[in-house]
């Protein structure tokens, strides 16, 4: 359901290695890769961020940390941003000024080296650097793609069930214990649900995202109103400092979180767009406000009766945390039309739970269960008419 415009290209280069060096006036940072790319570079404000676009990339595996916290920079995450668009996020503990961007043919052990010198400097001279304007290669690296929904056919009267695999390319979302990412289990519990959906041909399923790429949370919002969701369902899986919780839970939008927890997992999910390197700068403080007051009420009142649903068909097949259906205040959930609710589909900080998760057999519960639920709620939704 999900065509991608322009289609991607076959990944040409590759990271052979990352290094930071700090000098007495700068921060260098370095990307050695198998070929010239092009690149965009900008840099973000609060939190203070550098982020460097690239072609897609492959990035090997033992390469993928940074080598040690130098200079102002102090965390690097990358992935795919969209597809065809690679993207490396720098987080960094001051305000800096891009000095420097070359790039270096290869010579001796080294291959081709986009290096960034970073020097710092106080907020208003970084304010004033216009942050967002990018610095881009001499040929320009495309816009990154935008994802489009196949339109709905007209005598297409089926229910649209929106999936939303959380988390994606860049951003990993939570890692369990093992190292397992988010964002890899949400897409196959996903793809799952979808053929799951699918196999009765009584609904259209539409995907907002079907590989290892990003998605912002708007834009999540937005493909469920643009393919005319009837019912939206993002999947999660969860960490948490006690390595002994565990469980699964559905949680739907409310201006007040039900519990601490279910605040403070809302605000770790709400920051997804800011890991990902996305410009918030003219989303407007009060937007989710607004949100939450535009919502329908009936939109809202089908969310939790959906959501009970769930919580009763899980129950029947899987262990659940205790206060089951949860409220906070997602912005993933902020839909004005589209019911939606989040399923945080168990722990993968607990050690068992994680391995349960990762299982073949494990998922195929969870997905009877969110399907047979879907099943009754639109049972009962046609019964009433």
């Amino acid at each position: 359901m999900l065509a991608l415009a322009g289609g991607r290209a076959a990944t040409a280069l590759e990271v052979r290695d990352v290094r930071v060096g700090e000098h007495s006036d700068k921060t260098r940072f370095v990307l050695d890769l198998s070929g010239e790319p092009s690149y965009r570079i900008f840099t973000l404000a609060d939190p203070y961020r550098v982020v460097i676009d690239l072609p897609e990339v492959r990035w090997p595996g033992e390469v993928a940390k940074l080598p040690q916290r130098s200079g102002v920079i102090r965390e690097l995450r990358y992935g795919l941003f969209t597809p065809g668009t690679s993207r490396v996020v720098l987080d960094i503990g001051a305000p800096v000024e891009i000095s420097k961007v070359f790039h270096l043919p290869p010579a001796e052990k080294f291959g081709h080296r986009l290096v960034v010198d970073l020097v710092e400097v106080d907020r208003q001279r970084f304010l004033a650097a216009r942050p967002g304007s990018a610095i881009q290669s001499a040929t320009p690296l495309p816009l990154p793609q935008t994802a489009l929904l196949a339109p709905r056919r007209p005598q297409d009267l089926r229910p649209t069930v929106v999936i939303d695999a959380g988390h994606g390319g860049v951003d990993p979302g939570a890692i369990g214990v093992s190292g397992t990412h988010e964002k890899d289990l949400a897409l196959s519990y996903a793809l799952s649900l979808r053929d799951a959906l699918e196999a009765n041909g009584r609904y259209r399923v539409v995907l907002t995202r079907d590989s290892d790429y990003f998605i912002p949370l708007r834009r999540r919002v937005a493909l469920a109103e643009q393919a005319e969701g009837d019912l939206f369902i993002s999947l999660h899986a969860n960490t948490h400092p006690s390595r002994q919780i565990k469980g699964a839970s559905v949680y739907t939008l409310s201006e007040t979180a039900s519990d601490a927890e279910a605040a403070q997992l809302a605000a770790k999910e709400n920051t997804a767009d800011v890991i990902a390197g996305v410009d918030l700068s003219n989303q407007n403080k009060v937007v989710s406000q607004i949100l939450i007051d535009l919502a329908q009420r009936e939109s809202m009142n089908v969310s939790k009766s959906f959501a009970s649903e769930l919580v009763g068909t899980l129950g029947e097949r899987v262990t659940l945390l205790r206060n089951t259906h949860r409220f906070a205040g997602f912005a993933v959930l902020k839909s004005a039309t589209v019911p939606s609710v989040l399923v945080e589909i168990g722990y993968m900080s607990h050690k068992q739970e994680e391995r349960l998760l990762k299982s073949p057999e494990h998922r195929a519960k969870i997905v009877s269960a969110i399907t047979a639920a879907v099943e009754r709620h639109f049972g009962q939704q046609q019964a009433r008419r």
